[in-house]
């Protein structure tokens, strides 16, 4: 499906963007490996979720929609061996995650994905998995999908520092320290999203974790999870790009509400706000060790920054639209320490660059991240390539709405992966100019 989109719109509304993607994920593996009857309120139906949906359904957890609600019959650890090749799609949540899973029980199990999900390398999470005792074999190319995985009842504990900051490394670690003979201690600097250890503290697992002169550490031991109830908020990956919008575009505002704030993903908004964007926060509650609240933004002056190393595992995600703000921007953007945009669902830096070549941004790839030179002025209308990456899809669409002339986005229905909706919100709440 190619999209077009007519240019020079506002935006001066509040956006119900959908829930957060990560957390859908964790609920679902979570309320499986639990102990009782979890209720998930509020998730998030995209593509990819379903794709977790649908591989533990196969390893025999019964999960029913219901009034709106998710309830999920957990199996206290104790899945079983699927009858079919577990499909994750195009989701590496689902993948490396469920890598950590598997490997806690003792049946063979087969993963594959899509075409894009088959480029992206596993072994960042099969080899420390490995040294805990499960097995691997990739069936068709070294480090890449299908796999087959042979998990162990008796797990060796692990004490691990990630070479890469990743949540999904750290996330397959950490569910497979759940039943590992021992403590296991895992490390990462900087820190990534924590999504894991909040929900499953708030489940009962024994994890402690802590962040000392830059270097985070989960604690882990042997732990039975209890079930939950959760309301899953807003997804802030998915508001950032309402967010850039109501920045980009002149006489334009945007109020988001329920959003999730965990400071390990409102890293967006802090580097926004480093270019000058006027971005205001309110409301802000703790729920369930989940910080949520509301996030107004208005039309800004922006400026072009270098972004700090420190911040790539916070933005990780935001980066092509944070490019696309930076092309508005005053001066030049640098975003680099951000190679493992080479592996996501394209090659992020390389399709980036291209998408904002195409509205004739002036923009250069490095080897490791991008460089935007601000040139407003520049801008024109284009048809984008999305190389099928919802990302890079999205964000060329919020660009389409800030530039002269008609634009046409290929490959759009990919936005469907992380926001199903996407496409009616953004042209119900904007209006020509």
């Amino acid at each position: 499906m190619n999209v077009k989109i007519d240019g020079r719109r506002k935006i001066n509304s509040n956006v119900a963007v959908p829930s957060d993607k990560s957390i859908s994920h964790r609920s679902i593996m979570i309320g499986s490996l639990a102990k009782g009857v979890t209720e998930i309120e509020n998730f998030l139906f995209s593509d990819d979720c379903l794709a977790t949906i649908n591989c533990f359904k196969n390893l025999g957890t019964d999960i029913e929609i219901r009034n709106d609600k998710i309830i999920v019959k957990g199996n206290d650890f104790n899945l079983f061996a699927p009858k079919q090749i577990l499909d994750c799609q195009n989701s590496g949540t689902t993948t490396r995650l469920l890598l950590g899973i598997l490997s806690t029980q003792e049946f063979e199990s087969i993963l594959t994905g899509d075409s894009s999900l088959k480029k992206r390398p596993m072994k960042r999470v099969t080899l420390p998995l490995s040294q805990m005792g499960a097995e691997f074999e990739f069936l068709e190319k070294e480090d890449f999908l299908p796999i087959k995985v042979k998990g162990s009842k008796k797990l060796k504990p692990i004490e691990y520092t990630l070479p890469i900051p990743s949540a999904q490394v750290k996330s397959a670690l950490i569910f497979a320290s759940l039943r590992a003979e021992g403590k296991s201690v895992i490390k990462e600097s900087p820190k990534s999203r924590d999504h894991t250890e909040l929900m499953l503290k708030h489940a009962g697992a024994n994890i402690k974790s802590w962040e000392e002169d830059g270097v985070y550490t989960v604690e882990i031991l042997p732990s039975q999870v209890s079930s939950i109830k959760i309301k899953i908020p807003s997804d802030i990956s998915s508001a950032a790009f309402f967010i850039v919008l109501a920045l980009i575009c002149e006489g334009s505002s945007v109020v988001i509400e329920n959003c999730i704030l965990n400071p390990t993903r409102t890293g967006i908004i802090d580097v926004l706000k480093q270019m000058g964007a006027d971005i205001r926060i309110e409301d802000v509650e703790n729920r369930n060790g989940e910080l949520v609240g509301k996030i107004i933004a208005r039309s800004s002056n922006l400026k072009g920054i270098k972004v700090d190393k420190n911040d790539i595992p916070r933005i990780i995600d935001e980066i092509p639209i944070l490019a696309v703000a930076a092309a508005f921007a005053e001066g030049k953007t640098t975003i680099d320490n951000a190679s493992e945009l080479r592996v996501k669902e394209s090659d992020r830096i390389k399709t980036t660059v291209q998408m904002l070549k195409s509205f004739g941004a002036d923009c250069y790839e490095l080897e490791d991240g991008l460089e935007i030179i601000g040139s407003r002025e520049k801008l024109k209308s284009a048809v984008v390539n999305s190389y099928k990456d919802h990302r890079i899809a999205m964000a060329a669409s919020i660009m389409a709405c800030a530039v002269e002339g008609e634009s046409t986005i290929l490959d759009a229905e990919c936005a469907s992966i992380s926001f199903p909706n996407f496409y009616d919100i953004l042209f119900s709440s904007t209006k020509k100019i």
